[in-house]
């Protein structure tokens, strides 16, 4: 075997290594300023600390409210939610189509190997035939070489889409283990208004009794009974609206943990008191550019777009492929090993568009179009989480204030309650002042239960709003 193939070949080699070192054209990206790039704090943040929580401080902060119930709850999320599965298969297809992107920098080797028998017949002054059989076998090389970075900047875009899945995929996570605990905390919040309503019901009975045997004594009139019966009937009503409400919550929360809505258990303990919020390290606004999945999916998906005019610019320049055959071709098998028997080729293919009806530059236009459309986005983005954060501390402090009232309520109701019902049964007050107390009673005790299931709830959202690692990957993958 001569020479010449192997020549063939280091001239494609250096070819591929010079377009190595090609030029990019496109431009490079810068991230955008948003509402975020300044050292300001939160306007409400208040006794909140202002600096950033290291990521290991902030795993698994779910656990921090001493519910154990929660906690299982939020690992069979982990395992079991369909949302979940859904999100990790988009990684995997965003994975997919880096390999594929990445593979197109790369040679394109081919073998092939045929054998060719054929008989054909001719008319001589007679009629005969001949029957040839060729044997050939051939290695194909062919390579698109990148000299002004279009492929490169399709694997750039790919990679950043697949950080933007992954990002995707961990910012719904943190959503999924919120949601669980809200559910939670609904279900717990309805269960404590369910059984206020079953005890309301019972204290209004005790009253209707006393009104029948103060009427049976002809200490009342008949209007008393009739009043002291409607107030115990719309105590009875209020129930299996609560009822409804409860039996809803629950079919959410095993749909959320992958079960058949209505056929779990009811959960094993209700939520306790909140323990004593402490302050949460919540930074300055920038380090959500870095702490929130979110934020940073949609920065990564602007890089992308960013790559893409890459693609499209680089388009406007030449186009070179390298294509180098070799092979051999005999009648026989055994010849086709032999050196006499080998073909070898090296084509070189440069393109350059001059007119396509505008369709290049209009794909330019387009990318870059795209490129401002997702900037106005990620800087919507990031103003929203810094509303999140605003929101979920103001919303805790005047939660706390409201609760503070609502307690004080809650205990003048109970007092005016007993001082009526007292007075009643002596004659000195009317039945109406007493379930007016009834009722200011019941609506005190049922907004403090609303009240402090608001309080976890926004606790909650501030630990979304404000980012960070809520757990721990290594281990649950």
């Amino acid at each position: 075997m001569n020479g010449r193939p192997y020549k063939m070949f280091w001239t494609a080699l250096v070819v591929w290594a010079g377009a190595l070192c090609g030029c990019m054209v496109g431009p490079k990206y810068v991230r955008p300023k948003t509402a975020a790039d300044t050292n300001d704090g939160y306007f409400n943040a208040e006794t909140h600390r202002q600096e950033v929580r290291a990521v290991a401080e902030a795993e698994k902060w779910w656990e921090r409210f001493g519910d154990e119930t929660t906690a299982e709850l939020v690992r069979e999320m982990l395992e079991s939610n369909y949302d979940l599965k859904a999100a990790a298969a988009r990684v995997l297809q965003a994975a997919a189509v880096l390999g594929e992107v990445h593979g197109q920098r790369l040679p394109d080797v081919s073998y092939t190997l045929n054998r060719d028998r054929s008989k054909r017949s001719f008319n001589f002054g007679g009629r005969f035939s001949v029957i040839t059989e060729t044997w050939s076998q051939n290695i194909s090389v062919r390579y698109v070489v990148d000299l002004f970075g279009m492929l490169r900047h399709s694997e750039r875009a790919a990679w950043a889409q697949l950080l933007a899945a992954e990002a995707n995929r961990r910012a719904l996570i943190n959503s999924l283990i919120a949601t669980v605990i809200t559910a939670r905390i609904d279900i717990a919040t309805l269960e404590r208004r369910l059984a206020i309503a079953r005890a309301n019901t019972l204290s209004r009975e005790d009253t209707l009794e006393i009104v029948e045997r103060r009427y049976s004594r002809g200490l009342v009139g008949p209007v008393d009974v009739r009043l002291a019966r409607e107030n115990l009937e719309a105590a009875r009503a209020l129930e299996p609206s609560i009822e409804l409400s409860l039996a809803k919550a629950r079919h959410a929360l095993d749909v959320l943990l992958g079960r058949r809505p209505g056929g779990s258990k009811r959960l094993r303990q209700r939520l306790g008191e909140l323990p004593d919020l402490e302050p949460v390290p919540i930074g300055v606004p920038a380090s959500l550019l870095v702490r929130r999945p979110d934020v940073r999916a949609a920065e990564l998906m602007l890089r992308a777009a960013n790559e893409q005019v890459g693609v499209s610019t680089a388009q406007l320049y030449p186009n070179l492929t390298v294509t180098a055959n070799y092979g051999a071709g005999a009648d026989r098998w055994r010849d086709i090993w032999e050196h006499f028997s080998e073909t070898y080729s090296l084509l070189l293919g440069l393109s350059q568009p001059i007119f396509k009806g505008g369709q290049l530059k209009a794909q330019l236009d387009g990318a870059r179009a795209r490129y401002e459309e997702l900037a106005a986005n990620y800087g919507k983005t990031v103003l929203e989480a810094i509303r999140e954060v605003e929101d979920a501390l103001v919303a805790e402090q005047m939660i706390w204030r409201q609760l503070k009232h609502t307690e004080q309520e809650l205990e003048e109701a109970k007092a005016a309650e007993n001082l009526s019902k007292e007075r009643y049964q002596r004659g000195v007050e009317g039945i109406l002042s007493v379930l007016e107390s009834e009722r200011r009673r019941r609506v005190a005790e049922e907004q403090l239960a609303i009240l402090r299931g608001q309080l976890w709830t926004t606790r909650v959202n501030l630990h979304l709003a404000v980012g960070g690692d809520w757990v721990d990957y290594e281990s649950s993958e």
